[in-house]
């Protein structure tokens, strides 16, 4: 059906949360009427139930084609959809061919055909081998690229050093798109650190100090690029020590394009909470004291950290060794794709931010950010008709039965949050209803300058 409208109570638009009657055409928003406005057309009523822009989630692992047993298109996406994200932005890695060349970018173009429930941006990677690839790769249409500062734990994807980023900068500037970078840089002196089941010793082995200095590593680097012309756009990914945030504040102040993001796993677990030999929580940089935990929420608060993604890194149970409890050995990352929303929108309600604040920090900053601001990030005449239906009251146990994307384990089961999505709609098309996908996969690939 390309004609229709959705109608809510309460309808975060421009800033607020009004009353409304949304209106599509042919998978755009054409206006936006009075609540009891009639027209020729069908009216979904939600009633109560609020309606936000589609999410946008700038920090997906995919890693499709070549390490499918760990993730794939298919089941990423639906779990988007299930979390009310309608359009997300995949990382160059753990993909087997990494997303460092054109040609490597056209094979995972050619790999989600038929596959995507949301649409789906890309991110290209920096590597010392392929600044000379830059060009083409940004031309095929990437919306930027990242890199490591340190071992990324994938032998193809490996870390850049200084002159590998100054030769980068200026031909990200001239693209004008943000340069990703994992900010952790090996300090040494705590290679010493015997990393047993204890949560503590992981911990204690990749210590603040490590992003504090990469990130006044990048901090140099940007003010670098602005000498000489470029101001590059620097963003520093996953956010999780508190000791830095008073440098990316005099970053932001001096006038560098410098940004930084944080994700749920660092709001909402403190590290004296997680149990020892729980390889689910193991993610680099590491999940850090409640304290730590406090100020990024107060970062969040007053704009020190712009937004707030996902970074979904899932891979295989056999590969977290969760039997074992082994966490040095574990791979880490976070899988919890779906429930961003919930679990964000459990704590935030209860320091103040509204739903407001939600459509803001994961989906008009994120949009902006990822430069899909003209089409996605909130509910405007001729932007894409991407909804979130969301019940703010309903409580839930997240359970590893109801999870979507493609291995069943997250390290928030059992935890009871509050805030559930009801239904999404990408584009006008009504993908997601209550716990059941409807239809086929609408989603398309979203292409720097083919917008």
């Amino acid at each position: 059906m390309n004609h229709f409208a959705l109608k809510s109570k309460n309808v975060v638009i421009a800033g607020e949360i009004k009353p409304a009657c949304i209106e599509v055409k042919n998978e755009l928003i054409i206006a936006i009427h009075d609540y009891q406005q009639k027209l020729d057309c069908e009216i979904k009523d939600f009633g109560e139930q609020a309606i936000l822009p589609g999410l946008v989630d700038s920090h997906v692992h995919i890693n499709e084609p070549g390490r499918t047993e760990w993730e794939g298109f298919n089941t990423a996406t639906q779990a988007a959809a299930a979390g009310g994200i309608t359009a997300l932005v995949d990382m160059p890695l753990n993909c087997i061919p990494v997303t460092t060349t054109k040609a490597a970018f056209q094979e995972k173009l050619d790999s989600v055909h038929d596959k995507l429930w949301v649409d789906c941006g890309f991110w290209g990677g920096v590597i010392p081998q392929n600044i000379n690839d830059l060009d083409d790769l940004l031309n095929a249409g990437v919306l930027g690229v990242k890199s490591f500062l340190i071992d990324s734990g994938i032998e193809e994807f490996p870390p850049v050093e200084a002159k590998d980023m100054r030769a980068a900068m200026p031909i990200l500037a001239k693209h004008d798109v943000p340069y990703l970078i994992h900010a952790e840089l090996d300090c040494g002196s705590f290679n010493d650190v015997v990393i047993t089941k204890e949560y503590n010793s992981f911990l204690e082995s990749r210590p603040k100090s490590w992003e504090n200095d990469a990130i006044s590593l990048m901090v140099d680097m940007a003010r670098e690029s602005k000498e000489q012309g470029d101001n590059c756009k620097v963003h520093i990914v996953h956010l999780s020590s508190d000791e830095a945030l008073d440098t990316i504040a005099a970053a932001k102040s001096e006038g560098l394009r410098f940004t930084a993001e944080t994700c749920p796993h660092y709001l909402t677990i403190a590290s004296e909470n997680i149990p020892d030999g729980k390889t689910l929580f193991k993610c680099c940089p590491p999940i850090r004291e409640n304290d730590n935990r406090e100020h990024l929420w107060q970062a969040v608060t007053d704009g020190r950290i712009s937004f707030i993604v996902s970074d979904h890194s899932p891979c295989t149970p056999e590969l977290k060794h969760i039997d074992t409890g082994d966490i040095e050995k574990a791979w880490g990352g976070i899988s919890a794709l779906q429930f961003g929303i919930s679990l964000i929108w459990t704590e935030a309600k209860e320091r103040g931010f509204s739903l407001i604040d939600m459509a803001r920090l994961m989906s008009f900053e994120t949009a902006k950010f990822a430069g899909l601001d003209k089409i996605k990030g909130q509910i405007a005449v001729g932007f894409h008709a991407d909804f979130l239906v969301f019940d703010p009251e309903h409580s839930f146990t997240i359970t590893n039965e109801m999870i979507k994307h493609r291995h069943n384990i997250t390290p928030y089961a059992g935890r009871t949050v509050t805030g559930q999505v009801q239904h999404t709609f990408v584009r006008g098309h009504h993908v997601y209803q209550q716990d059941e996908f409807i239809n086929a996969p609408v989603g398309r690939p979203l292409l720097k300058g083919r917008l």
